[in-house]
């Protein structure tokens, strides 16, 4: 296992998306609220590289936020 100990994987946790005009995101200043299309109670999806892998859930106990995973995805055969 020494050669993955070399392996990065970029993960990323979608928790909802959102459109808005460039002028906008221009104006967005630190502390800004961008409201998504998403609830707290709707699935994240997970990404590893840019492709979905996973869809979970968010987790929140006290100060920590942890992504459970429910669903792993299906891979396709030119995906591999």
């Amino acid at each position: 296992m020494p050669t993955l100990d070399k392996v990065s994987v970029d993960l990323t946790v979608v928790l909802g998306t959102t459109s808005m005009p460039i002028h906008q995101v221009l104006r967005l200043s630190r502390g800004a609220i961008i409201e998504l299309d998403a609830t707290e109670a709707d699935e994240v999806k997970i990404l590893a590289n840019n492709m979905p892998i996973a869809s979970g859930v968010v987790l929140v106990d006290r100060n920590r936020i942890a992504v459970e995973v429910k669903q792993m995805l299906t891979r396709s055969p030119d995906r591999r």
